[in-house]
């Protein structure tokens, strides 16, 4: 072995042993950083040819790799639901999308994200939240890449409005009330001396006139048109026959009025100045819904619903779900609809089905984004970036986006952040080996150089 081979193979070790401590000196450096992943060195040796008597040493030559793969502890926050700033962390093998604010997608398990001043969610390196915005419930992505994915904001949530599209009628039906048969039924179609509800007016009808217009019960329900003004639906409900057919059932007719049309001064609300709404799937001007009940008092459609154009808004699908007809006092068990009124956001919150909800002091709620989660088929083999994110190529494998709970992809949590994965008992073990092998590869260099000094002093 030459001399100077073996200061050649001593520098290369302590070269090594220099990036090893560098990694290490990183690792302690983030040993707070949310979501970071450790890095770890590798050594490999490259051998030189060697002969009978005469021996070549070699190198050695180190490769950092980082530990993305691996799941770091979870703390949890109080930063679960606000206008300001969200916690996230992932359980399993997903990462969250991230932008640069041009055309840059990255992954990325550092979650703690405040809103900017654009409105945007940013994290700490300043890299924005992805997500599939949800202006009609629905999500535009797909499976391998990341087309459709925008910058979740919440700019757009201080001022909001929903136009109600479902809504729910539970009523409990008292089966003792009297059968009303007058002509057309109900207080929509209901005849009183030749003339029905719309067509009467005060001049010409007496009281006597418009208590004949019977009904058994009513319930108003809140809605919203597209504008988000308040439109109020008046539901009447009139029992038309009783213990007819085989088997016997009862029926019930619905028909719905816009109270915006009601009548005014002590006729009212009758009469309405237009019509009952027609409901969808009846003929022009067909306004009633036979609803039927068994001899048990249930629905004998269970999923019996009416759907009704809101003026000004959408069609509202209002469901009849477990209405029933008992021997007892008609009374409402459930009413209510979605959308609501121009509000401005109270809080935002993150589910983990990925939902971004803007939530009103009213109560009433909106969704925003859905947040999707990534991940690739080797995570160690991305390319770690400056901020805490992650580059998928050819090595990783392709970028497969997913929703969080599905496919075995992890689980997304809200009001929580990931802590680091570096351990620092474990880096200051590894710092003292370090320093122990730089100072011998030092002391074979400093050999080396002792007998390059001695063979310089032979010729003296």
């Amino acid at each position: 072995m030459s001399i100077g081979g073996a200061m050649r193979t001593s520098t290369s070790g302590m070269n090594a042993q220099a990036n090893r401590l560098s990694a290490v000196s990183e690792n302690i450096a983030n040993a707070n950083t949310t979501g970071y992943k450790r890095v770890t060195t590798e050594f490999s040796s490259l051998i030189l040819p060697s002969s009978s008597g005469l021996y070549n040493s070699g190198v050695v030559q180190t490769q950092a790799r980082t530990l993305i793969s691996e799941q770091g502890g979870l703390s949890y926050t109080s930063n679960s639901s606000s206008s300001q700033a969200i916690d996230l962390a992932i359980s399993g093998k997903g990462y969250m999308v991230v932008g640069d604010g041009e055309t840059g997608k990255y992954l990325t398990r550092a979650g703690s994200f405040v809103k900017n001043g654009n409105g945007d969610l940013v994290n700490a390196a300043g890299y924005i939240l992805q997500g599939y915005p949800l202006p009609e419930g629905d999500t535009n992505g797909v499976a391998n890449g990341y087309a459709g994915l925008v910058n979740v904001n919440l700019n757009a949530t201080q001022l909001i409005s929903k136009p109600s599209d479902q809504a729910t009628l539970r009523m409990g039906l008292d089966k003792g009330s009297a059968v009303v048969k007058a002509t057309g039924a109900v207080a929509a179609n209901n005849e009183v001396n030749g003339k029905k509800p719309n067509e009467i007016t005060t001049p010409t009808a007496t009281p006597a006139d418009l208590q004949a217009l019977k009904f058994s019960a009513k319930e108003s329900i809140v809605t919203y048109d597209n504008s988000g003004k308040e439109v109020v639906l008046d539901v009447y409900m009139t029992k038309t026959a009783a213990a007819v057919g085989t088997p016997p059932k009862d029926e019930w007719e619905y028909v719905i009025f816009n109270r915006a049309d009601q009548g005014s001064g002590a006729d009212a609300p009758f009469p309405y100045k237009n019509p009952a709404i027609t409901p969808e799937g009846n003929a022009a001007g067909v306004v009633v819904t036979k609803v039927e009940f068994d001899s048990y008092g249930n629905l004998v459609n269970p999923d019996q619903a009416i759907t009704v154009q809101i003026p000004n808004g959408q069609k509202l699908k209002l469901s009849l779900d477990k209405t029933t007809q008992k021997d007892q006092k008609t009374q409402t068990m459930a009413a209510s609809a979605n959308g609501n009124p121009p509000e401005v956001v109270d809080k935002v919150s993150i589910g983990e089905d990925g939902i971004v909800r803007a939530e009103f002091k009213s109560g009433a709620s909106i969704n925003l984004y859905k947040i999707p989660l990534a991940m690739v088929e080797s995570p160690d083999n991305m390319s770690a970036l400056p901020g805490n994110v992650f580059s998928a190529g050819l090595e990783s494998g392709t970028v497969l986006v997913g929703f969080p709970g599905e496919s075995g992809i992890g689980k997304l949590i809200s009001g929580a952040l990931e802590s680091s994965t570096v351990d620092l008992a474990s880096e200051l073990t590894t710092m003292i080996e370090s320093q122990r092998s730089y100072t011998a590869n030092s002391k074979v260099f400093q050999t080396g150089s002792e007998i390059l000094d001695v063979l310089v002093n032979l010729k003296r």
